[in-house]
């Protein structure tokens, strides 16, 4: 009887040793899968809305990628047409292009030409006006909006907020 009892007992610890090893290992997993806290701060990026002059293209950076933000002038506003102003952010009745800086065809990064109100890309002749949009092919839609939440006069990059929703929604963006 003895040796079942040394038996059940040898059993037992080896299943716990087991179950421990087996926890630890989860654990390790799990924390190897996680990403870094480099990373996932690399994720979110604010932007002070208020920083930016009018009619002046600033390049940003999230996630690697550049960002461009260019806060329209009255003129640039009165001069859109419905589909324009779709694709603008509105913060305090101002009104920004902010959008991913890759052409959408090959991913070059396109110039600004603040004279001609557009943009061209080097790659492949094609152009993009101020408000992202195409005007000369290859690009097959205009620049992407990145995902983004409205936070007073800040707007925060790789957040998803009702107004981006909406864009994504009505098609403005993908």
């Amino acid at each position: 009887m003895e040796k079942n009892g040394r038996r059940g007992f040898m059993g037992k610890a080896f299943g716990a040793v087991a179950a421990v090893g087996a926890v630890g290992s989860l654990v390790a997993m799990k924390k190897s899968w996680d990403p870094l806290p480099s990373v996932k701060a690399a994720g979110f990026t604010t932007l002070d809305m208020t920083a930016y002059t009018a009619g002046e293209l600033v390049t940003e950076k999230w996630r690697g990628k550049p960002i461009f933000v260019l806060k329209k002038t009255p003129e640039m506003v009165a001069k859109q047409n419905e589909d324009d102003k779709a694709r603008d952010i509105i913060v305090n009745g101002e009104h920004f292009m902010v959008a991913i800086g890759l052409c959408t065809h090959l991913g070059c990064i396109p110039a600004y030409y603040p004279d001609e109100e557009g943009f061209i890309c080097a790659c492949h002749g094609g152009q993009f006006d101020f408000a992202g949009m195409v005007t000369k092919v290859p690009p097959p839609r205009g620049l992407d909006i990145p995902p983004f939440r409205i936070d007073g006069n800040k707007l925060v990059l790789g957040e998803i907020g009702p107004e981006y929703e909406n864009m994504k929604e009505n098609g403005v963006t993908l």
